[in-house]
């Protein structure tokens, strides 16, 4: 990697030229101000950020040693919590406030529903993300198993039928008519201001004609009909003359959904990002997004396809006017956390640059682009979740970099928001202090089951063995965590204001289960949770039209509040009998998931995977899934519930159904056929066998190093 000498710091070539050539031009910044106030403000942060990391080991080692000294005793909890007070992991909760961020996108600030993330470092996927802002429900039930039968690639009227047969059962309940149900109607007409559906001779109407917003074509016979419920638009598309709009009484041949409100764009735990050339990729499809410009060319079914971001959509409103709807989700940028440095700059210590501030930095300048032409924003704000933070005083120094970000690129103060993963311990049962922190910018929590697990299990890493995986759903600390996150939210005036999220379907190719499940999401007051598709994205919109998520919001401010001293309830087991047979079965089950996962890591450098189970059941994995399995298993060895070479015989095991399952990838290396070389192996073995040793027990510095081994050997 050819570096170069720029204002104290070593920057690789490659990202220089990016940063000069591609995301500076036409931003009205010069390039010698920026990065002599770059490197400024590179060198006065990076101790703050590393004293931060090593603030995090000296609590954590504080923990280890209260639960070693207090091994064999009945748990104290109120002994403990004054503990957790006394070393600080616990911050004294100040008054109520509320937040105070302004300039926010409706997406965020005022419309329930899903949410994507998708890797930034795949355009294709980038691009499929951000436009699944709207998405056909015809196509998503069809292709999917909430229809029941099989699923062929071939033309079936049967289940075509019982596509229209729901999206009319869909169209009843959340648009119903005065007299007749949408099943009758076979005409659809506009007369002034008002729809008009026709069954026969019969004229009906909506109950609510405020649904109705506006249409395409003319009057008597449109081709198509924009109608709302719950803030989200649904545009009945009519043409006679496709095969679809043949069969159908009405003529309708599509209706499309508004679905991914919001998508994050991430640089974190989908992405497998290591040196320069990979951030240089994934700079510079954000960039693209934030120009309008990104494209994908791809060949599918032998046809070249050129995908680029769509447009806005135009309607005549039912008074005559024009309407513009958004044509794509806004887009978040998941930075990383504070911990993982870069290669990609040196500073004059010849340390790398913390990468949650490079980040920072780049995502915000290629913003700059947005706050001209509006593709994503429309109240120049530039949308950073940041995840991974450890309670208030890191939350805080998040602010002071966003701060100086603004300053640096000459922006309105609080131009940059930002978003709290609630995902760690500390964070979590500090969360108002957290807030407080950074009320003038935030617009977005979340609770993410995986990483909090995982910081679950690291932080009392001494209490004990943990529980089954499976059994941490059902634990006292887990339900509590989640209402506290939305208590909190709510208290801290959330609503109307800012995002309070849930997370992941991980179950891509069932989608059946999730529209069966994952209506508890709104249900919980969350006006938006994780998809893994723009599939999943149209059918879990659904849910928000069935659910007002503001006013469940209401209802639960009157609530009991959840406990903090409940989210502190460990999930150790106390004096495990558990059979050879159930212990084996789950140390399987964690294994093939880190290898799956692992092995594209490090040998192709894919950071979001569907990995079969042990079960066959394809889930989606990224870092924070490895993160819980190798942490578990690492916790199991540590208290003797498994041994090192019992635990290295499933590694092996399960090596081995990995490569079969992966038998027809043809870029797939087996790590069966030489453990002792297979570098994928190797990593997946360090993270269980070193998981106890890890920060925080974070999965990246053992990847990382993985990987950079990897593509020294490529």
């Amino acid at each position: 990697m050819k570096m170069v000498d720029k204002n104290g710091l070593k920057v690789s070539s490659a990202l220089l030229e990016f940063i000069n050539n591609e995301a500076i031009p036409n931003t009205n910044i010069s390039v010698d101000q920026f990065w002599t106030n770059f490197s400024n403000v590179v060198h006065e942060l990076s101790p703050i950020n590393k004293a931060l990391i090593e603030k995090r080991e000296t609590i954590q080692k504080k923990i280890d040693d209260w639960h070693k000294s207090n091994k064999g005793k009945d748990f104290d909890k109120t002994e403990y919590i004054n503990f957790l007070k006394k070393i600080e992991y616990l911050a004294h909760e100040k008054n109520d406030f509320n937040i105070e961020t302004s300039e926010v996108d409706k997406e965020i600030s005022s419309i329930a529903g899903p949410q994507l993330v998708v890797p930034v470092d795949n355009a294709r996927y980038a691009l499929n993300a951000a436009n699944a802002r709207w998405g056909s429900l015809y196509n998503a039930l069809y292709g999917t198993d909430v229809i029941p039968g099989s699923i062929g690639k071939s033309w079936d009227q049967e289940r075509a039928k019982k596509v229209i047969n729901f999206v009319r059962n869909f169209l009843d309940e959340r648009f119903p008519l005065l007299q007749s149900k949408w099943h009758e109607v076979s005409k659809i007409q506009i007369d002034q201001d008002k729809l008009v559906l026709i069954s026969g001779s019969k004229k009906d109407f909506l109950k609510m004609n405020k649904q109705f917003i506006g249409y395409n074509g003319n009057k008597e016979s449109p081709s198509s009909v924009l109608i709302k419920n719950n803030n989200l638009h649904v545009d009945i598309i009519i043409d006679k003359s496709s095969d679809v709009g043949k069969l159908d009484k009405a003529n309708i041949s599509d209706v499309i959904v508004e679905s991914a409100l919001s998508t994050i764009v991430d640089n974190e735990d989908s992405v497998a990002a290591v040196d320069a050339e990979d951030k240089v990729k994934c700079y510079k499809n954000w960039l693209g997004l934030m120009k309008g410009d990104l494209t994908s060319t791809f060949i599918k079914n032998g046809k070249k396809i050129i995908r680029k971001l769509s447009e806005d959509r135009n309607y005549i409103s039912k008074d005559g006017n024009k309407i513009s709807l958004h044509g794509r989700a806004l887009l978040l940028n998941r930075n990383v956390g504070h911990l993982m440095t870069n290669p990609s700059i040196l500073l004059k210590d010849g340390s790398e640059i913390p990468e949650g501030i490079m980040d920072a930095f780049v995502s915000t300048l290629c913003a700059l682009h947005d706050f001209k032409n509006k593709k994503n924003s429309r109240t120049g704000s530039v949308y950073i979740v940041k995840p991974k933070m450890h309670g208030p005083e890191e939350v805080s120094f998040t602010n002071t970099l966003f701060s100086k970000v603004e300053e640096t690129l000459g922006i309105k103060k609080y131009s940059i928001k930002v978003g709290i993963m609630d995902e760690e311990r500390r964070t979590t049962v500090n969360l108002k202090e957290c807030i407080r922190q950074v009320k003038n910018r935030i617009v977005f929590i979340n609770t993410g089951f995986l990483d909090r697990t995982g910081d679950e299990m690291h932080t009392s890493f001494e209490a004990g063995p943990m529980i089954f995986k499976g059994d941490m759903k059902k634990s006292t600390w887990l339900n509590a965590y989640e209402n506290w996150n939305v208590d909190v939210g709510l208290k801290c005036g959330f609503s109307g204001k800012a995002q309070i999220g849930k997370g992941m379907w991980a179950m891509p190719d069932q989608m059946s289960k999730m529209m069966e499940q994952k209506i508890v999401h709104p249900k919980s007051g969350a006006n938006c949770a994780w998809v893994p598709s723009p599939t999943a994205a149209t059918l879990h919109s659904l849910h928000y039209h069935k659910i007002n998520v503001f006013e469940e919001q209401n209802h639960i401010k009157s609530r009991d509040k959840a406990k903090v001293e409940n989210i502190l309830e460990i999930p150790k087991a106390d004096r495990p009998n558990w059979s050879i047979e159930d212990i084996n079965r789950e140390l399987e089950n964690n294994a093939q998931g880190i290898l799956g996962y692992v092995v594209r890591w490090v040998d192709q450098g894919v950071g979001c995977s569907k990995v079969l189970d042990i079960n066959n059941i394809g889930l989606m994995e990224d870092r924070a899934t490895l993160r819980i399995s190798s942490q578990h298993i690492a916790n199991w060895i540590h208290h003797g519930i498994c041994k090192k070479d019992q635990v290295m015989a499933i590694m092996k095991k399960m090596a081995k159904t990995v490569d079969d399952q992966n038998k027809n990838d043809p870029n797939y290396k087996k790590m069966s056929d030489d453990f002792e070389k297979s570098v994928a192996f190797s990593a997946a073995c360090d993270l269980v066998f070193k998981g106890r040793h890890q920060p925080s027990g974070y999965t990246e510095p053992l990847l990382h190093q993985k990987r950079l081994e990897k593509k020294s050997i490529n």
